[in-house]
């Protein structure tokens, strides 16, 4: 028996997100590190956030770029971690219809927003390294803005087909998730009728998304590894690559899960469930818990700020 989705205003019934399926005995243990991520990626971005917008010194394209990155990571960590702890911890399985596929939209459609402004954080390395003199001319605050928006315009055009897609899909009774999270995939595979337009979407938007992000990416260190390998002396070369390393650490960390979550979905067959499940949640909740360590590590500037505002607190 199914269940037509063709309208919004007609009732539908609630899906059962399994959390991690075939480990549920041990799901109190696993929601343990997932927390910790949660708490890492909230307390990290908060302070990245603060720090940039109360001084004026960082108002410059990095470190604004870096702002729409944490409040992007704080809103894909948030879509995902709560639920999907109340899930493990809880056993609130229950999620409501409406409520899976806003969940859905917001992780894909936030996902793709990190993406554009990993290629944003690129063009600004390669405007820095190759062409420092205008640095701030070409990337000043109105610039900035427009790319900000262009990332957020885009994400929510393409993404937001996902949820409306999905009201043509007839779904079995049996709704049962086996993820953590609603995932657009596992949304799909529960459907009783025709999907094709559906992966067809999904994976055109993905191979979108992710190919032109990472050649825009690629393109622009190409032009700096270019430009750097022509300036005279080891030590000169050696600073305009550190610039770059915060940036690369972020790429990797995002890009290299991301990848491997999303091929062994649709390919990776012989990969254990639970495996993919950890996989792909670990995907949405490591770049955030991360992305602030990586950048208050190797950026001196905000190391500095950090280390002043809990010194001044310590002293108080």
């Amino acid at each position: 028996m199914a269940l037509s989705n063709s309208s919004w205003r007609q009732p539908q019934p609630p899906f059962f997100l399994v959390g991690v399926p075939g480990l549920e005995e041990s799901q109190h243990w696993i929601a343990l590190p997932l927390g910790i991520l949660y708490l890492f990626a909230l307390v990290g971005n908060v302070t990245i956030i603060f720090i940039i917008w109360t001084d004026s010194s960082l108002h410059q394209p990095m470190y604004l770029f870096l702002a729409m990155l944490a409040a992007i990571d704080l809103v894909l960590a948030s879509s995902t971690a709560p639920k999907a702890l109340t899930v493990l911890l809880a056993h609130a399985h229950e999620i409501g219809y409406i409520v899976c596929l806003t969940q859905m939209f917001f992780i894909h459609a936030f996902s793709s927003m990190e993406s554009g402004i990993l290629v944003a954080m690129a063009l600004d390395r390669y405007v820095a390294i190759c062409h420092p003199l205008r640095h701030s001319t070409i990337l000043h605050p109105g610039i900035i803005g427009r790319i900000g928006l262009v990332v957020l315009v885009r994400g929510l055009v393409l993404l937001f087909p996902f949820p409306i897609l999905l009201q043509n899909v007839v779904f079995c009774r049996a709704t049962v998730i086996s993820h953590a999270y609603c995932e657009h995939m596992a949304v799909v595979k529960l459907a009783c009728s025709e999907t094709t337009v559906n992966r067809a979407y999904g994976l055109s938007v993905a191979l979108l998304v992710v190919g032109l992000d990472v050649l825009a990416i690629g393109i622009s260190y190409a032009l700096i590894l270019q430009a750097v390998l022509k300036v005279p002396g080891g030590e000169a070369r050696l600073k305009a690559f550190s610039t770059c390393g915060s940036h690369v650490c972020v790429i990797l960390i995002f890009y290299v899960p991301g990848m491997f979550s999303f091929l062994t979905h649709r390919f990776g067959h012989h990969v254990p469930h639970h495996v993919h499940v950890l996989l792909a949640t670990l995907y949405l909740l490591v770049p955030p818990a991360l992305n602030p360590l990586v950048y208050g590590v190797k950026t001196r500037q905000i190391r500095q700020r950090v280390l002043r505002v809990f010194y001044t607190k310590a002293s108080i």
